[in-house]
């Protein structure tokens, strides 16, 4: 029950929505370019996980070798570098406020999954 209020109030006023949105954005001008399609799918996947960040996390792929390596070498270099420090931004400001920890924790959260989106995957936790 916890969770579920946690996500709906990030979902209001944590930013949840416009991060689900920016990254629904993102993944469909990467759709559009054909060459980029492994990154939207990345960028629908942290769509999903900054719209209820709270009861999951992400873990590695078994299966992820060499090429999601190297693709994530490029998604640093061109887009993740950016997001993980607008999280790490928003992380600090929430994390002012008392009420704003929670939310300041999911964004530090969301920090590993935009540096590294390749080769991972979103699980519930136990």
């Amino acid at each position: 029950m916890i969770r579920f209020l946690l996500n709906l109030l990030w979902l209001v006023f944590g930013g949840g929505f416009v991060l689900a949105l920016g990254y629904g954005v993102a993944a469909l001008v990467c759709f559009v370019l054909v060459v980029t399609i492994p990154f939207g799918v990345a960028s629908l996947r942290l769509a999903s996980y900054s719209l209820w960040p709270f009861g999951r996390t992400i873990v590695r792929k078994p299966g992820a070798g060499l090429p999601s390596g190297l693709a994530n070498v490029l998604w640093v270099v061109l887009a993740g570098w950016w997001l993980a420090l607008s999280h790490i931004l928003a992380g600090v400001a929430l994390c002012v406020t008392i009420i704003g920890i929670p939310f300041g924790v999911a964004n530090f959260k969301l920090v590993p999954a935009s540096l590294w989106p390749l080769g991972q995957e979103v699980v519930e936790n136990p």
